[in-house]
């Protein structure tokens, strides 16, 4: 890694930073230093006052016997190898929600860093054996995690963790990892093994699903992760007729695939498919350079879900956009703001929890982000709430034309005031109880 670093500083001294991979460049130095690596070797001492994530691990990585710091490599393995691993993660007082604290070195401090208290690998029928177990002391509900372009293992392992604890969310966590080349310059790699590894992750969704103590799954992909994930249920609709029924949600973060990809991957997933919830942000600088890179019209991810033909194409197949434009967090590129921003943490442990489409509440986040908006009594404060609360933005037909109402309410009457303004703010969120299901498609484009 040193030796690397050190490559991508001499390169910076001597060129110009005029390509946008530039931007990637000074992030990757920036996480050059202070990391310790070899971070899956099991803290040896005694952990107390800290918080536990354990997780089931399923990889089409090879594995690194000679290495157990990091037992799996990039290089792409035979078949899918399983892991049990469990990770500490400090007090909340100590650490900023969406963020991993790295050990500087090993062995890391559980009061102040993430460390790995387990760390086995397994046969499959062990794997599943634990997966039973797990289920039975957290619930039936499972989230399979896949992770993008760039991501070693031990990078997709606390970035899980990190999610699942920050969350909050009742969920069973499984971590699909293929084989990412974790290098700046290995884009094309990455790909490929993307899709090297989409029979796989269809086999894994197919075993959960099956499995009796697996009530409900939801699928999280960000970035290049959306590619092998979309490939997969793409996969399983066109061989079994359709998505298997316990797959609920798919969460869509930050997608790395090009929009018109995505038209003819999801056109395949017909009937009673699983919902599908869309994060996007239009500053996302990661998929900027993936744009350039691919000389596409459009990533997915970075699409204006307001305008045409977006915005029809998604109210017609009831697509909800999480809009995260507004958003800020710790990631200089907001390719990660899904998952590191507090927020949008909130937001995803939320539906998670529930079960439910984000827009299916019977107060509606949409609705909620309008009323704490237009709710104010001065003409100064209502429009400083307006611009606040809504920072993110939850599209979805419902939501928006409860949105567009209330707008047009706040015009009507500023400076009156709203005499449950207090109550709104305090009272949670009430569950609707509408279909668990997505109405099939009518032929749309999406």
């Amino acid at each position: 890694m040193s030796a690397l670093c050190s490559d991508f500083r001499c390169r910076l001294g001597t060129e110009r930073l005029r390509h946008p991979v530039v931007i990637l460049m000074l992030v990757f130095l920036a996480g050059c230093a202070g990391r310790a690596q070899g971070v899956l070797v099991p803290y040896a001492g005694e952990v107390t006052g800290t918080s536990r994530v354990e997780m089931l691990v399923a990889t089409t990585r090879s594995a690194t016997p000679d290495e157990p710091g990091r037992m799996f490599s990039g290089a792409r393995g035979e078949g899918l190898t399983y892991a049990d691993i469990a990770i500490s993660i400090p007090p909340d007082e100590v650490r900023q929600i969406g963020d991993v604290q790295w050990p500087r070195s090993l062995p890391g401090d559980p009061s102040r860093d993430f460390v790995t208290l387990k760390a086995d690998r397994v046969a499959e029928e062990t794997a599943f054996r634990r997966l039973d177990e797990m289920t039975a002391r957290q619930g039936r509900h499972v989230l399979v995690f896949i992770h993008g372009y760039n991501n070693s293992f031990e990078d997709a392992v606390y970035r899980l963790a990190q999610i699942v604890h920050d969350s909050r969310a009742p969920i069973v966590p499984v971590l699909f990892t293929w084989p990412s080349g974790g290098g700046l310059f290995g884009y094309g790699y990455d790909r490929e093994s993307a899709n090297y590894s989409r029979d796989a992750l269809e086999r894994l969704l197919a075993k959960l699903a099956a499995d009796r103590s697996v009530g409900e799954i939801t699928v999280l992909a960000h970035s290049m992760g959306n590619w092998v994930t979309l490939e997969a249920l793409r996969q399983m609709a066109i061989r079994d007729g359709r998505v298997a029924r316990k797959i609920g949600d798919v969460i869509l973060a930050a997608p790395d695939v090009d929009v018109d990809v995505f038209r003819t991957q999801i056109a395949a997933i017909e009937g009673e498919g699983p919902r599908f919830t869309l994060f996007v942000s239009r500053n996302d600088r990661a998929l900027a350079v993936s744009r350039r890179v691919w000389g596409s019209s459009a990533r997915l991810g970075a699409i204006d879900p307001e305008l045409e033909p977006y915005r029809s194409e998604l109210e017609r197949d009831q697509i909800t956009v999480v809009d995260l434009t507004g958003v800020r967090s710790s990631d200089p590129l907001n390719h990660g703001t899904f998952a590191q921003a507090p927020e949008a943490v909130h937001l995803l442990g939320r539906q998670l929890a529930s079960g439910q489409d984000l827009s299916t509440f019977e107060v509606g986040v949409g609705d909620r982000i309008a009323d704490l908006a237009t709710s104010t009594g001065a003409t100064v404060g209502g429009a400083a709430g307006l611009i606040v609360s809504a920072p993110i933005a939850i599209v979805d037909q419902r939501s928006r034309r409860s949105y567009d109402d209330r707008l047009e309410h706040f015009g009507n009457s500023l400076g009156e005031t709203v005499e449950n303004t207090g109550e709104l703010l305090v009272q949670p969120l009430q569950a609707g109880q509408p279909s668990r299901r997505r109405p099939a498609r009518a032929g749309g484009l999406w």
